[in-house]
């Protein structure tokens, strides 16, 4: 499979993924539906003229798109991938709830992958100088992230449990901010776009954190969330195809984690 060359092939491939999960029942097409609506939604905006300098964003957002299909060709090839990205799609055959099925494929995407590609887009160029349309796409995720949470509920009908359980746990992990992982990503983006010889060690110390952060959203360390995310999966909807048809909309799907 070649690498999209623009955000439209960075769709188009993300079409036959959702495809392919929606045939087989994949819960892995559940993230890379969730993707690609971000995606559309970056899209749009690029189009409109939102950012300070497109062509640029739409290149460092292109290369972060190659990084999770590589790692998702890699991982169904049965060749060698992150391990945050192997747990990850490891995780979607396990009888884990949407939201976190979700959640482990942004937890790696945004928390690696996005300080990889930002880091490696701005090779021989002062990083500083895409901030602030890398402020600018957070912006625009918060625009479209208002909505998932009564979506989920169309699939997730307990998902509400979880706000009682965060109240009465001192753990939040469940409480995925986008907000704060685009801010870690955008440290270690700095921190990679800093190093040259030293770089793929930081890269593999990032993929171990990031895994660690990826074994709590699967097993939190409190007993009761645990108990709690499990009441919610079994009466969550199994059928992906579903899941994915009934988190659309008309016109742009919007999400809320």
């Amino acid at each position: 499979m070649t690498q999209p060359q623009s955000i439209q092939e960075v769709l188009d491939h993300l079409d036959i993924i959702i495809d392919d999960a929606i045939a087989n029942n994949d819960r892995a097409g559940i993230f890379a539906f969730v993707y690609r609506r971000t995606t559309a939604e970056i899209q749009k905006e690029i189009r409109a003229g939102s950012f300070e300098d497109a062509e640029r964003l739409e290149r460092m957002d292109v290369v972060f798109a190659n990084l999770y299909l590589k790692a998702y060709q890699a991982y169904h090839d049965q060749e060698q991938v992150s391990d945050a990205w192997k747990f990850a799609f490891a995780s979607s055959n396990e009888p884990l709830t949407i939201l976190q099925h979700i959640i482990l494929g942004m937890n790696t995407h945004i928390n690696l992958d996005l300080a990889i590609a930002t880091s490696s887009s701005m090779k021989g160029y002062e990083i500083s100088e895409i901030e602030g349309d890398f402020n600018h796409v957070n912006d625009v995720l918060f625009n479209i992230v208002n909505e998932m949470q009564d979506r989920l509920g169309k699939v997730s009908p307990l998902l509400f449990l979880l706000d009682w359980a965060g109240k009465n746990t001192d753990e939040k992990i469940i409480d995925f901010s986008m907000r704060k992982a685009r801010q870690q990503s955008w440290n270690s983006a700095n921190l990679l776009w800093a190093l040259e010889s030293e770089q793929a060690v930081a890269i593999q110390k990032i993929d171990r954190l990031v895994l660690k952060l990826g074994a709590m959203i699967k097993s939190p360390r409190s007993k009761l969330l645990r108990y709690i995310l499990k009441v919610i999966g079994w009466f969550d909807e199994k059928n992906v195809g579903t899941i994915i048809s009934r988190l659309k909309q008309d016109g742009e799907a919007k999400i809320k984690i």
